[in-house]
């Protein structure tokens, strides 16, 4: 049965550095020449980008709903199969969300390493931690001390824990992860991007024998699951992926080929054309509205996604993708530019969140599960097919757009939640 060393790295809330953590311990274990997997708990796609970049390898999210058990419960084994450590990043605080990172932690077992921001406190700390630990309660291996101004005050932190290990501290940055509207600002964009991490590994101080001393994990796979089969086998998806179009979970590209279908990735920010081969064409979510003025006049890649259309190929947009196919898109500044007009409207920029949190889109083949996350909103005299439903609640969430063969919204789809749905996003067929 594999097994590894496993940790979750949890906070009280966001913003207290689980992400500068956990890409620091990830590259000071790679660096000391452990194999490392990281995971991401919940929705996200930025966070994963970072992670992967510090790990060397693909980060994957991890949900109790969103992904179920049983696809988290595959994906640790596979993981503990190759890796000496496998690192868990938690979203917002640790008992945020239904389910949360604490009922992740609790599930497999994985103990946690709780972060705090001590940048304004010291003996407090205890309390806060002793809090985290008990509430659930969960398993708490230790503890990691950010924004650290000194070898006192990291001592008088340790002090407070009352027997639990302080097993790291992070000194204050001259120098952070940048941020934007959706999180952090992606890594491809960051000069010096390597050297920034390997200078947190290089300052993250780091208990490594406390470690060593965590009993390995025992992952059990689940029982082989019906296989999916091949519908899309024969047929070639076109992508979208370029600096706009980006927000792709792992997941659901080895899905599509899992089931048969071959990946063309394009860019539309480079003019390109919707590959000549295509049978269907995903539009993933990403900054479109950072990059409208080279949309707007990338005249190939918007005659040429309307001919698609009119030809009836198959389009699935969500979020970033759907925003590329208004008639209009408002950045922040206000300025106005043309996008490819398959949906009537115009999205408009804003500085408040529109739309946070799971929901799962009706088909007919049953639930497909994922997440919306934006600030953006459309206004559409397209009258909506149906809405997502948010969890937990079951409320009325994101419009479903249908438009011919358009099919778009603000929802991100997790697709191995619901194969069958999947694959009819990219039939001539309902879904």
């Amino acid at each position: 049965m594999p097994a590894a060393r496993a940790l979750l790295i949890a906070a009280v809330s966001s913003g207290q550095g689980k992400t500068t953590v956990t890409a620091a311990l990830a590259r000071k274990l790679v660096r000391s020449g452990r194999s490392v997997r990281v995971f991401k708990c919940g929705p996200d796609f930025i966070d994963p980008m970072v992670l992967a970049r510090t790990s060397g390898a693909p980060v994957e999210s991890l949900d109790l709903w969103m992904v179920g058990r049983e696809r988290c419960a595959k994906l640790l084994a596979e993981a503990a199969q190759e890796a000496d450590a496998i690192l868990i990043e938690g979203v917002m605080g640790l008992y945020d969300g239904t389910p949360s990172a604490a009922d992740l932690s609790r599930e497999f077992g994985v103990p946690v390493l709780a972060v705090i921001d001590a940048g304004a406190m010291a003996q407090t700390a205890g309390a806060l931690v002793q809090g985290l630990r008990d509430y659930g309660p969960v398993d708490l291996a230790g503890v990691v001390a950010n924004r650290i101004g000194s070898a006192g005050h990291a001592a008088m932190v340790s002090s407070s824990l009352r027997g639990v290990p302080l097993l790291a501290s992070l000194p204050k940055q001259a120098r952070a992860l940048p941020e934007r509207h959706l999180g952090l600002v992606l890594p491809d964009e960051v000069a010096g991007i390597d050297a920034l991490l390997d200078e947190l590994a290089e300052q993250l101080a780091f208990d490594e024998a406390a470690f060593e001393n965590l009993a390995p994990i025992q992952f059990t796979p689940p029982a082989s699951s019906p296989a999916a089969g091949v519908p899309l086998a024969g047929r070639t998806i076109a992508i979208a992926r370029d600096a706009a179009f980006m927000f792709l979970y792992p997941s659901n590209l080895r899905l599509l080929e899992s089931m048969g279908a071959q990946l063309r990735y394009f860019s539309p920010l480079a003019n390109d054309a919707v590959p000549a081969d295509a049978d269907a064409l995903y539009l993933p979510g990403g900054y479109p509205e950072l990059h409208a003025a080279r949309l707007s006049g990338a005249v190939q890649w918007r005659s040429s996604v309307r001919e698609a259309h009119a030809a009836g190929m198959p389009i699935y947009a969500e979020c970033g993708g759907m925003m590329a196919l208004a008639e209009q898109l408002v950045d922040k500044g206000g300025a106005s530019w043309p996008m490819a007009g398959l949906l009537p409207g115009t999205v408009t920029m804003q500085a408040r969140l529109a739309g946070l949190g799971p929901q799962s889109m009706p088909t007919a083949h049953g639930l497909l599960r994922g997440h919306t996350f934006h600030y953006s909103r459309l206004d559409s005299p397209a009258e909506p097919a149906g809405y997502t439903l948010k969890q937990p609640n079951g409320a009325q969430g994101e419009a479903l757009y249908r438009a011919g063969s358009l099919r778009a919204s603000y929802f991100h789809a997790y697709f191995p939640s619901n194969p069958a749905a999947t694959a009819a996003l990219f039939l001539r067929e309902d879904v």
